[in-house]
């Protein structure tokens, strides 16, 4: 396996050691409840609101790509940050992404040690977002699904989000996805608003687009017809994630 790229610049100064060693613990803590709780086949494709979710998700990503003029990730380096067990960055080869310039951060080792296992050509570690071990400016593109939610605390959220427009280069894209509605069911989770998206990354050039049924509905109407997720899909009143395509300014 390659090396990563040294960094040449320290990351942003966090703002309390001991603060960011609680939220990692309760984040730690939260995964792993959840490795217990919750099994991999309930996000398996074998499940039509998974599968059509997903087939969903790639479309908007396409489109939202092919609207910026970019028609292919190849030659791009990529940074996926709480990259979990590699799923994303392995789609991200269908776009052409070239494995040798693919790199994935997860702050669970369990997740990164099976997203090593499964992604052998792609370079996975271990680490924390809020403090990337990048240089300045050493990607192309950076994608997040679901991290920010998972963060609780508003200043860790903002020393990430700092992190990665600093490995970011100028005119570089940040690829998000992720719920901008509270989980009733979840206090472990927070949604997002389009709002705070653009004040945690200022300056960015946004394109947003609104899409994935909340999952209990999908489950439910999936399971009588893929047409239902499609048609309400469509009317976007009951999607739950923003999709965003960002731009760091030249």
């Amino acid at each position: 396996m390659n090396a990563f790229p040294k960094t040449k610049t320290a990351p942003v100064k966090l703002w309390s050691t001991k603060a960011l060693d609680i939220e990692l613990e309760r984040i730690r803590g939260v995964y792993a409840r959840r490795r217990q709780a919750i099994t991999r086949d309930r996000y398996a494709l074998f499940g039509p609101f998974n599968l059509l979710s997903m087939q969903e998700r790639e479309g908007t990503i396409a489109s939202l790509l092919r609207a910026s003029g970019i028609h292919s990730l190849a030659g791009r380096r990529i940074l996926d940050i709480g990259c979990g067990r590699g799923e994303m960055l392995r789609r991200l080869l269908e776009f052409n992404a070239e494995p040798s310039l693919l790199f994935g951060v997860e702050l669970v080792e369990e997740y990164a040690a099976e997203a090593r296992h499964l992604s052998p050509h792609i370079k996975i570690m271990q680490g924390n977002a809020a403090a990337l071990p990048f240089a300045d400016a050493s990607f192309d593109l950076v994608h997040q699904a679901t991290v920010f939610t998972s963060i609780l605390d508003p200043k860790m959220k903002q020393a990430v989000a700092s992190e990665m427009l600093r490995v970011l280069s100028p005119g570089g894209l940040i690829l998000w996805y992720d719920f901008f509605v509270d989980n009733p069911r979840n206090q472990d989770v927070r949604g997002v608003t389009k709002k705070e998206i653009r004040e945690l990354f200022g300056g960015c050039e946004l394109k947003v687009r609104r899409i994935t049924l909340a999952p209990p509905i999908g489950r439910i109407v999936t399971r009588f017809s893929p047409l239902w997720y499609l048609v309400l899909s469509n009317l976007k009143l009951f999607c739950t994630h923003y999709l965003v395509l960002m731009k760091k300014p030249l």
